[in-house]
């Protein structure tokens, strides 16, 4: 039996929805170049942040001990995107700087093959770090300023990088659980960064010159009404998501998941950020940034309430994970067009990297750290609990400081 004709078209209006959210718009944007370098990059995350605890955890280390080596890599954010950004802005050269950290990444991690002690692994993951995280920075700054006024479809360049994070999530859940072992996930991290350094060689050179707004100082900018504020609940929300980042898939083991459940579950609450990241030009076209930082605020409370006390209820647990697109990819936008839009050039990377070392570096670091010294002795409900409880303060900072209009 043929399909209707309108069944058909109905197929094609939704083809052609998805394509138009996916393909770029602008003939001279390099979009697959930029594309490909989110994809390389965040595949390694998704392979490195779900399943480096239960490497850890394979080789003995204990909790405390987890928590320490997993809170390096956010550390490494206070430091290393302000040094690139500083590099970028003072020389233009960001391009040649994405490449060489980049490229730098794959090498250091060579040391991880070296050795298993604490000491030796503190250190590799300390100079992979300093490399790792020092590209992302600029390379935000430099595709924004390829969008100019378009930046509300950052999302469509973005989404690639989820993509690549829920590929490598599921993919290596899949491996670790039907095929390899534990032991062989420093190899396919490897073979990831080989691939982010090689895209990063292909990359366009390019200026992060913004054109058409007021420059102003640093320190004029960030005594802006508001612009404190904001990094305060940057800060305050990945220091909440801390304990998920660490610990969320020896959570989900110790309740009796596997590697294939963990991944699934991962990638769930990647999929409802690609299907944000999606949508979120009509989004921000529509609603304020103020509202969609309060809006996500508040539902990362949710979602980090569930967690902590629903773990064994699948159907709250799915709808935890899908509470992603609010408490990352929803603040995580926010932040990105409200760093363009106060930071001018020369401090367009820099605004990315103190964006980038406040939250992911600082609040990621005490996040990780804190929750490895008390997971034991408070409990993982009390930890997320905890979780919740920052996102509520982040939540009230926003709803005090951050876009309201200055009274008169």
């Amino acid at each position: 039996m043929s399909t209707p004709a309108w069944e058909r078209e109905k197929g094609d209006v939704i083809l052609a929805r998805i394509s138009s959210l996916l393909m770029p718009t602008n003939p001279k944007l390099p979009y697959w170049r930029l594309s490909g370098y989110y994809v390389f990059y965040f595949a390694a995350l998704g392979c490195f942040m779900p399943y480096w605890a239960l490497y850890l955890q394979s080789l003995g280390f204990s909790y405390a001990q987890i928590g320490q080596l997993m809170a390096i890599m956010p550390a490494t954010k206070i430091i290393s995107p302000n040094l690139w950004g500083w590099l970028a802005d003072h020389t233009d050269r960001s391009v040649p700087l994405i490449r060489i950290s980049s490229c730098l990444t794959a090498v250091s991690f060579v040391l991880i093959f070296w050795g298993s002690g604490f000491a030796w692994l503190a250190l590799s993951m300390l100079l992979i770090g300093f490399f790792w995280n020092g590209p992302m920075a600029l390379f935000e700054a430099m595709t924004m300023s390829w969008l100019k006024e378009d930046s509300h479809r950052y999302s469509r360049i973005r989404i690639w990088g989820s993509l690549g994070f829920i590929a490598s999530v599921f993919g290596t859940g899949w491996a670790l659980d039907k095929v390899l072992v534990i032991e062989c996930l420093p190899s396919l991290l490897f073979y990831l960064f080989i691939g982010m350094g090689l895209v990063a060689l292909l990359l366009p050179s390019r200026s992060v010159w913004v054109e058409g707004v007021e420059q102003g100082s640093l320190s004029a900018i960030i005594k802006r009404r508001g612009v404190i504020a904001f990094f305060l609940a940057c800060l305050l929300i990945q220091a909440a998501h801390g304990p998920y980042y660490t610990f969320f898939s020896v959570y989900l083991k110790e309740h009796g998941y596997d590697a294939g459940q963990t991944g699934l579950l991962w990638s769930l609450g990647i999929l409802a950020e690609i299907l944000f990241f999606g949508f979120s030009n009509v989004v921000f076209k529509r609603f304020s940034l103020r509202g969609i930082l309060l809006v996500a605020t508040a539902l990362s409370v949710l979602r980090w309430l569930l967690i902590a006390w629903w773990v064994d209820n699948i159907a709250l647990l799915i709808l935890a994970q899908l509470l992603h697109a609010a408490s990352f990819g929803a603040n995580h936008v926010a932040a990105i067009q409200f760093i363009h839009k106060h930071f001018a050039w020369p401090h367009q990377s820099k605004g990315q990297a103190l964006y980038g070392s406040l939250s992911f570096g600082l609040g990621g670091m005490l996040g990780s750290y804190a929750s490895g010294e008390v997971w034991v002795s408070l409990g993982p409900s009390i930890v997320f609990g905890t979780a919740a409880g920052l996102s509520m303060v982040a939540f009230l900072v926003v709803w005090g400081r951050v876009g309201k209009p200055a009274a008169r």
